[in-house]
């Protein structure tokens, strides 16, 4: 290990002196090995070349864990965004019956994915969180011993993760991290704001997908989604456990002591005692602790009143489904499901895919009887029925709040969604109590563009809207970034969501529906992420902000919400961002006509220089040939397919996580900027820059945009592929991607005045800067790997090491992407 880690520095100097002039990773790699080594035999070399990438995979988590120690110490805990700096205002500007109207109905729903982005298997996450703690307290004996360990903990999984270990693996979290971080908060705003709080609301929730989240995912069905709802239960119960046993060691007084040992006691059988029919409910829960929660103060001074009261806010909050496990299945399933029911039963007419829209939504909703799953013949379409019974089965064990939704990716019509609602009826719900709400998804540009058409005639759906009306009048709609950054570009994108957030936003108020966005992000800003507050508190007064959701996914878990204190500071960041808007937000932050004009034409400009790029002959074959694309399945990171469908590779069924982190790890993260440099010149040859100029100080919703794609950039190293400026097949997209990357970059440095990208952002720039220097050994190493490959195939050489160069590539993308932590 000593041996690697002197060579492996030497490497690193080797790699930075030959990128410098200009040396392709296979020159460097071949000039290390003759100027460093002994090592003349390629297994030899490629012996090396894996020790470096097991030593710099554990330098990553090194790094990780020292940053995660740091937090408190590069974070402001009490500055602007967080609660504190909140209770500042609202008592400043006296603004207590405002914020009281506010939190009756708002909330921030933080909904766990698993999405394939997180590299670390969870005992890898486990050290690194052990590892922090031991940095925190200096103790150097820990930190020897979990070093010792990490170099011992295998970093590579062998077999892909079921849902079901996905689902256990994100548990963790909300053991281990939410439920303290939440706890903390919900008693903050309790003890700051007594009046305002709703005991009705609770103003931070949870949801969860692995187990739910059926999308392309052939490994998920109804018998998974009962297991991860019963794991998430016991999860809840655990933890209250762990609670209540911590309350009797303190609460040992008169008629309260006997009181938590009978608490503890049917916690303990509901957990531990096999066979054990569950007998408890949250609501009994609660009881119990206000029970106790009197009797303290009636008898006992309060003493230890604030350890009741932060165990109550828990259970309030988390009941005994801890998140709301949503269910979601592609549209296309639907449709195909209710041809086949058409075509093998008498429960619809067999030209019922033939008919017209209407006459299918009233023949749909006039079929009659329970439809048994077992008469279909594809697993795939009894699973939709079953999940579909699987709710009814989650509710009356968890809860209500334990599953009640239902999200249909790739909406395109009101059809899709009462496709949905008829097969509820079908599986064995009735109309007046179907307690789940039906939520669609549109993704692409044109969907979002269509949105409004299709929202608004599901509002004037007479049985649509008496659904609605009984679930509150309340309507959620999600909106998913990634794929319309696929699709459109990284302007064409944000700005398509933004208008449909602002058409659906008054459409939805003229029906007199209450609506609420459900944003599907990724980590990095290709992917809706970046600094994702700031997207929030830039929404002006005619975007509804009921409530903040989003998804948070693969890295994005682990370096925003990994630590306690990191939960608690994000999830304060985004409760003040919606918050804030509310209250304190003026007029003028609403987009004036020409400046919604301006950002219009900028969306255009870069969507053509975009779908040029997209567009191009080579464009996939690069992405597969230069990328790590094609062997992100191997990499046995996650259960679901790198696309949606089998067959050969296309642009629509390719998954955005795997197009987004292969971009990511060739350092050019062409979707975080890809067109914004060509709009800023197209617009200023025409004129507008001085309107551009006033736009970025004046609109934070613009400003944002330009941030995240400063960060995007800013991740990126073109010396990395340089060596492609000449290929005979690649050489012009690479061209293509560099010119357009110059271009942005020194426009967005005459936007913002500096003179090197994310100047007013030192910490993070630091931080990336430093983990860039760990990455770049793996980055030349896997370009080295695909270049030998990419060789072999076409000089149609079969060797005994074209696997191993494979293998290599793999390996490497696990340190590359966990260094980058928001990469994919």
């Amino acid at each position: 290990m000593e041996r690697t880690g002197v060579l492996l520095t030497i490497f690193l100097l080797h790699c930075e002196e030959g990128f410098s002039k200009e040396q392709s990773p296979v020159e460097i790699i071949d000039s290390f090995f003759k100027q460093h080594t002994s090592y003349r035999e390629d297994k030899e070399m490629l012996d090396l070349l894996f020790r470096f990438v097991q030593y710099t995979e554990r330098q990553v988590v090194l790094f990780d864990a020292l940053e995660d120690a740091a937090y408190r110490d590069i974070h402001d805990m009490h500055g602007p965004g967080t609660l504190k700096q909140l209770q500042s205002e609202v008592q400043q500007k006296q603004n207590q019956a405002q914020l009281k109207e506010k939190l009756e109905d708002f909330s921030v729903r933080l909904v766990l994915t698993a999405h394939p982005t997180q590299f670390y298997p969870s005992e890898v996450l486990g050290i690194i969180n052990d590892l922090s703690k031991a940095m925190v307290n200096d103790n150097t004996s820990q930190i020897n011993s979990y070093l010792r360990q990490l170099g011992k903990t295998p970093f590579f999984r062998n077999e892909k993760p079921t849902p079901y270990d996905e689902a256990v693996n994100l548990i963790w979290y909300l053991e281990n991290v939410f439920y303290s971080a939440a706890g903390h908060i919900l008693t903050y705003l309790k003890d700051q704001f007594p009046d305002e709080i709703s005991k009705k609301n609770p103003l931070v929730r949870f949801g969860f997908w692995p187990g739910g989240d059926r999308d392309g995912n052939p490994f998920v069905n109804a018998g998974i989604t009962l297991r991860v709802a019963e794991a998430l239960r016991g999860a809840a119960l655990k933890s209250y456990y762990l609670d209540v046993r911590r309350l009797k060691r303190r609460l040992t007084f008169k008629n309260v002591s006997n009181v938590v040992l009978a608490m503890e006691q049917k916690l303990y059988n509901n957990l531990f005692v096999p066979n054990h029919e569950l007998d408890i409910s949250s609501e009994e829960i609660i009881q119990t602790l206000q029970q106790i929660r009197t009797t303290l103060i009636e008898e006992h001074n309060s003493l230890f009143l604030d350890m009741v009261d932060n165990l109550l806010r828990k259970v309030e909050l988390f009941g005994l489904h801890f998140a709301t496990l949503d269910i979601r299945q592609d549209s296309s399933v639907h449709v195909e499901l209710l041809q086949t029911i058409a075509e093998t039963t008498d429960v619809l007419p067999p030209d019922y895919s033939d008919l017209p829209a209407e006459q299918q939504m009233t023949t749909l909703l006039q079929a009659k009887g329970t439809l048994d799953p077992a008469v279909l013949e594809s697993e795939l379409h009894r699973d939709v029925l079953e999940s579909m019974a699987a709710i009814k089965t989650i509710q009356e064990t968890n809860g209500e709040n334990g599953c009640h939704r239902y999200i249909i990716s790739h909406s395109t019509s009101a059809l899709d969604v009462m496709h949905v609602y008829g097969l509820f009826l079908l599986s064995g719900w009735k109309k007046e109590s179907l307690s789940v709400d039906i939520v669609p998804l549109f993704e692409t540009i044109d969907d979002l563009r269509n949105a409004g058409d299709v929202m608004a005639a599901l509002y004037q759906n007479e049985v649509y809207r008496q659904h609605l009306q009984r679930r509150d009048n309340v309507q959620t709609i999600m909106l998913g970034f990634s794929d319309g950054t696929k699709d459109g570009g990284y302007l064409m994108a944000n700005w398509g969501i933004y208008k449909a957030k602002e058409e659906l936003s008054a459409i939805s108020k003229e029906h007199g529906v209450q609506v609420v966005f459900f944003d599907g992000r990724g980590g990095p800003p290709a992917r809706g992420g970046g600094r994702t507050h700031q997207f929030y508190a830039s929404m002006g007064p005619n975007i509804s902000n009921k409530e903040i959701q989003l998804t948070i996914q693969g890295q994005t878990i682990s370096s925003n919400f990994g630590t306690v204190d990191a939960a608690q500071f994000n999830i304060e960041q985004l409760m003040h961002a919606g918050i804030h808007s509310a209250l304190f937000a003026s007029k003028d932050s609403t987009l004036t006509p020409d400046e919604e004009a301006l950002l219009l034409n900028l969306s255009k400009e870069s969507f053509e220089k975009y779908s040029t790029l997209k567009n191009h002959s080579n464009f996939l074959e690069y992405m597969l040939y230069v990328s790590p694309l094609r062997y992100y399945g191997e990499a046995n990171i996650g259960s679901r397919p790198s696309k949606r469908k089998p067959g050969k590779l296309n642009l629509d069924d390719l998954r955005a996580v795997p197009y987004v982190g292969s971009w990511s790890q060739l350092k050019q993260n062409l979707p975080g900027y890809y067109g914004v440099g060509t709009a800023l010149q197209r617009m200023e040859k025409a004129g507008k820059w001085e309107d551009i100029a006033q736009l970025y100080k004046r609109s934070l919703f613009f400003k944002t945009l330009m941030d995240n794609c400063e960060m995007a950039m800013t991740k990126c190293f073109f010396p990395l592929t340089a060596f492609l400026a000449n290929h005979p097949n690649y050489g012009e997209l690479w061209n293509m991607i560099h010119d357009e990357f110059q271009l942005t970059r020194s426009y967005i440095l005459r936007l913002t005045g500096a003179a090197e990208l994310m100047e007013d952002k030192p910490v993070n720039l630091q931080s990336i800067q430093m983990r860039q220097r760990i990455e770049l050994p793996l980055l030349t190493i896997q370009q080295y790997a695909l270049t030998k490959i990419r060789e072999m195939e076409e000089q149609g050489q079969q060797t005994e090491y074209k696997p191993k160069y494979e293998k290599l590539v793999v390996r490497c993308s696990f340190g590359i992407i966990n260094a980058e932590r928001n990469s994919a």
